[in-house]
C-alpha cells in the first residue's frame, strides 16, 4: 500500500496528501496556496469595496481585508476614492489570522515600503522626488510620496510664500534633505530644485546685462532698504535711494509686490552675482526742469516739507527741494525755525543759488518779496520748544537740497553783528550726503524664516 501511495501520480501534482490517520489520499488544499509571511508585500485584485474596508483576492485560502485606516496615509478618506473593484494593488501582510480568522492587509504600508526604498535611492543619488500636496500644516506642507513628506514653508519657494493653501492638490518636485527611517521622517526642499533650475538662467542674465541697460521686471519682495525685482530668473535690488527723485520714507509708498516695473541697471557684481537697479533713472529728472526754467534770483512758490534746527526744506517742484537756512527765514534774528514756518506751509522763496553738480538749491524766504502764502505768524510757544534730534533731515532728503555750507560764506551777518565762520559751523552742522550701507541685491533673497 505504501508503495502504491508513493507511486501515485496524483501526489506528484502537489494537490494530494496522505491522511496520517487513515492512510488515504486526500486533497492537499494548503499546498495550492502561496506561502505568505507577516510583513511580506503581496499583490492582489480588489473584489469588493465597502465603506469601512476593502476585500482583496491574493490567491490565498481566504480573501484579505484592508481596513479603511490602512488604505492611505491621508486622513478621513472614502475607500471608493482610493480603489475600485478590479484594481490590481500591492498590500503588506499585517496579520495572517486575526481573532476572527481574517487575513489583514495594508495598502498604505506596502506603498510606504516601496516608496521608502525609492526615496532612499533618490536621496543617495541627489535626485528629486515628486509628491502631491495633501495637507497644509503649521509651518509648511505635507506631501504624499507614499510616505508623508514635510516641506517647510521657508523651502516651498525661492521667496516667502504668503498663502500656502494655493499649493493644495498640486504636484511638487522636491529634493530630499533629511531622511530618518526610525522616525519615518522625510524633510523636503522645493527651493533647492528651483534654485538649481535658475542657476543657468542667472548666468545667462549676468552675461547679457550691462550697466546702463533698461529692463523690465516684477517686484518680488519689498524690504525696509529697498525692493527686489525678478528679472525673469534672477533678482536685482533697487535701493530706497534709487526709487524716486523725491524723498521716500519706505519702498511700499512707491511699489507693491507683483507690480511690473521698468528699471535701469546701475551696477553688476558678476563674482557675487548681484545686480543693482534704479527706478528713478527711468523717470524724467525734475532737476532738468529746474535748470531749464529757473535761475538764481527767481521767486517761486513751494511747500515746506521739513523743519530742522538750521532751517527748513521747501519743495518747489515734485522731487526738488531746497534749503532755506535759518538766517534766510526772516529779516530779524530767528532762534527756532518753527517761529516762522511749519511743515505743510505754502511759501514764496527766492532762489539764491543753484548747484547743478551737487543737485542742491539754496533758498531765501526773507528776500522773496512777501510773507508765507498762508499768513504764518510767529509762534512764541513753538519758539521755546527745542527741535528733537530725530527731526534732523533724513540722508535721502539732503541729497538734492543745499545745506548751510552753500549759504554760509566766510562771514554771516545776524542783527548787523558779524559772526565768525567757525561759530556758525559749530552751531549749524552741515548735512552730508549719506551713502547707502545696505547690501546690493543677492541673487537669492532670503525669506524671513531662513
Amino acid at each position: 500500500m505504501a508503495s502504491d501511495t508513493i507511486n501515485d501520480p496524483r501526489l506528484a501534482e502537489g494537490v494530494w496528501t496522505t491522511d496520517p490517520e487513515t492512510g488515504e489520499l486526500v486533497p492537499d488544499y494548503e499546498s495550492t496556496f502561496p506561502t505568505i509571511e507577516e510583513g511580506q508585500v503581496v499583490n492582489g485584485t480588489v473584489v469588493r469595496v465597502d465603506k469601512d474596508e476593502v476585500l482583496v483576492d491574493i490567491g490565498y485560502k481566504s480573501e484579505g481585508v484592508i481596513p479603511v485606516a490602512e488604505l492611505s496615509i491621508r486622513r478621513s478618506i472614502n475607500p471608493a476614492d482610493e480603489v475600485s473593484v478590479g484594481d490590481d494593488i500591492a498590500a503588506l501582510v499585517l496579520t495572517k489570522e486575526d481573532a476572527e480568522g481574517r487575513l489583514i492587509l495594508s495598502k498604505k504600508r506596502a506603498r510606504f515600503e516601496i516608496a521608502w526604498k525609492a526615496i532612499e535611492t533618490a536621496h543617495e543619488q541627489g535626485n528629486p522626488v515628486t509628491g502631491r500636496v495633501i495637507e497644509v500644516v503649521k509651518g509648511g506642507l505635507i506631501l504624499d510620496l507614499g510616505v508623508r513628506g514635510f516641506l517647510p514653508a521657508s523651502l516651498v519657494d525661492i521667496r516667502r510664500v504668503q498663502d500656502l493653501e494655493e499649493f493644495t492638490g498640486q504636484e511638487l518636485v522636491c529634493k530630499v534633505i533629511e531622511l530618518n527611517r526610525q522616525r519615518n521622517n522625510v524633510v523636503l526642499s522645493r527651493r533647492a530644485v528651483l534654485e538649481e533650475e535658475r542657476k543657468d538662467q542667472r548666468q545667462r542674465i549676468l552675461d547679457q546685462l550691462n550697466p546702463g541697460d533698461k529692463v523690465e521686471g516684477t517686484i518680488s519682495n519689498i524690504v525696509d532698504f529697498g525692493a527686489f525685482v525678478d528679472l525673469d530668473g534672477m533678482d536685482g535690488l533697487i535701493h530706497i535711494s534709487e526709487l524716486s527723485w523725491s524723498h521716500v520714507n519706505h519702498p511700499s509708498e512707491v511699489l507693491e509686490i507683483g507690480q511690473t516695473v521698468n528699471v535701469q541697471v546701475l551696477d553688476i557684481d558678476r563674482e557675487r552675482q548681484r545686480i543693482s537697479l534704479g527706478l528713478k533713472q527711468t523717470q524724467s529728472d525734475p532737476w532738468q526742469d529746474v535748470l531749464e526754467s529757473h535761475q538764481e534770483g527767481d521767486v517761486v512758490e513751494g511747500t515746506v516739507t521739513k523743519v530742522v534746527t538750521f532751517g527748513a526744506f521747501v519743495e518747489i517742484l515734485p522731487g526738488v527741494e531746497g534749503l532755506v537756512h535759518i538766517s534766510e527765514l526772516a529779516q530779524h534774528h530767528v532762534e527756532n525755525p518753527r517761529e516762522i514756518v511749519s511743515q505743510g506751509d505754502k511759501v514764496k522763496v527766492r532762489i539764491v543759488e543753484v548747484d547743478a553738480d551737487r543737485r542742491r538749491l539754496s533758498l531765501s524766504l526773507k528776500d522773496a518779496d512777501g510773507e508765507p502764502l498762508n499768513d504764518i505768524t510767529p509762534n512764541p510757544v513753538l519758539a521755546e520748544e527745542p527741535i528733537a534730534d530725530d527731526e534732523a533731515p533724513a540722508a535721502e532728503a539732503l541729497e538734492e537740497p543745499a545745506t548751510d555750507e552753500a549759504v554760509v560764506e566766510d562771514e554771516v551777518v545776524v542783527d548787523d553783528e558779524p559772526v565768525a565762520e567757525a561759530e556758525v559751523e559749530a552751531d549749524e552742522p552741515v548735512a552730508e550726503e549719506a551713502e547707502a550701507e545696505e547690501p546690493a541685491a543677492e541673487s537669492e533673497p532670503e525669506s524671513s524664516e531662513q
